[in-house]
């Protein structure tokens, strides 16, 4: 290990391999696959690694797959990367423009495999050099869009024995070459929520008769996002924001069943637990009060992610080294999913920003759009600090 220097040895394998994992990356964006349709893109995967030596394992479901790389005994660190992608229609004039129609890769995960492709082959490497001190686990996940793709990797044992977790996201928004990390969370729970009302109907010009249906579904919708901002900690970013409500069909006639649908989202685990039954007793409390009957459909989708602070240190760590200290800044909250959070739920780690776009471009194209692309020397960055980030992991005296 002590001959072993990280970042010569990452230079030398990106001038040898960037190249390769640039052409894997735009042979994926060509072939997308949605969330456990992604048997194309799990054999791509499976047969590179093979070429190195490696023996990965295909999940239960048949998509998806996990590699170990070093020995079983000392410490085990995995490293995350999600592999399906979304159903959109890919609008962009490239060579790699999607070929599979209505589906695209839209939110990066082609550049979370490619990286993580290159990780391994790097660490497959450095193990065959000696310089891998225990275990790193490649879990290239299905399904994180549908979701549950997490909640399958858990169930066939990915983390069993797995010291820390860590895992990457492209960011848009953020310059080609900076690196994004934060402490605690940094995306949101999601959940949906279905509020159902019965009653009996009735003529609108003898609503004291009846219940007024559409009067107490329009107090579900107003009162309960503000009860929840009194109830709950300001602090834990709880928000509840409806989406569809429909109810009726003549303008004087009161309906007998209205229906609103929302999502709930949620900076704070402890909160985010605690959710459901808020929720209930309020629908309950303001239904009740018009009489009208109430049915609270809760869905569970993703919990917070939150990143543990020993875990976003050894990345920070690694990503100075690799990158220098100019290229970190701290990423901001989001409200939105993802369902690494599953894992962090299960061991320590952390989710880190990775810029992919091009310095000065007037480029503004979120994810989950069909314009979506990015500066593919992004690659061989992401490849740098994943890599480092394992190998500052087992080292630590703390792991």
């Amino acid at each position: 290990m002590a001959e072993f220097d990280p970042a010569g040895e990452l230079s030398k394998f990106l001038a040898d391999h960037e190249s390769e994992l640039i052409e894997f990356r735009r042979d994926l964006h060509a072939h997308p696959e949605v969330g456990y349709y992604e048997h194309r893109t799990t054999r791509r995967i499976a047969l590179r690694l093979e070429a190195a030596g490696l023996r990965p394992a295909i999940l239960p479901k048949g998509t998806g797959l996990i590699v170990d790389i070093g020995d079983g005994d000392g410490p085990s660190v995995a490293l995350r990367a999600d592999i399906d992608a979304l159903p959109i229609t890919d609008e962009k004039n490239v060579p790699y423009r999607s070929l599979n129609a209505g589906a695209c890769h839209a939110c990066g995960h082609d550049v979370h495999t490619s990286i993580l492709v290159g990780t391994g082959l790097f660490l497959a490497a450095a193990q065959r050099a000696g310089a891998i001190p225990g275990r790193v686990r490649l879990i290239f996940q299905p399904a994180e869009e549908v979701p549950g793709g997490a909640l399958d990797v858990l169930a066939a044992g990915g983390l069993s024995g797995v010291d820390r977790v860590f895992a990457l996201h492209c960011d848009p928004k953020l310059d080609l070459g900076r690196i994004g990390t934060r402490v605690g969370a940094i995306t949101a729970a999601c959940d949906k929520v279905k509020v159902t009302l019965t009653g009996p109907g009735g003529h609108t010009a003898r609503p004291h008769l009846t219940a007024d249906l559409v009067f107490a579904l329009g107090k579900i919708i107003t009162e309960l996002p503000a009860a929840l901002s009194r109830r709950v900690d300001p602090r834990s970013a709880l928000s509840l924001v409806w989406g569809q409500v429909g109810a009726g069909s003549a303008a004087n006639a009161i309906p007998d069943v209205g229906v609103a649908e929302g999502t709930v989202r949620c900076l704070d685990d402890s909160a985010w637990h605690a959710a459901p039954d808020l929720l209930k007793a309020l629908v309950e409390s303001v239904s009740s009060s018009y009489g009208v009957t109430a049915d609270l459909s809760y869905v569970r989708s993703v919990p917070p992610a939150v990143n543990e602070a020993s875990s976003t240190a050894l990345v920070t760590a690694a990503a100075e080294a690799m990158l220098g200290s100019d290229a970190l800044t701290q990423a901001p909250q989001s409200l939105g999913g993802e369902d690494f959070s599953w894992y962090l739920e299960s061991v320590p780690g952390s989710l880190f920003r990775l810029g992919t776009r091009r310095a000065g471009s007037d480029d503004d194209f979120d994810i989950h759009q069909p314009m979506f692309d990015v500066d593919e020397r992004c690659i061989g960055v992401g490849v740098k600090v994943m890599a480092a980030s394992a190998l500052a992991a087992l080292g630590d005296p703390a792991v």
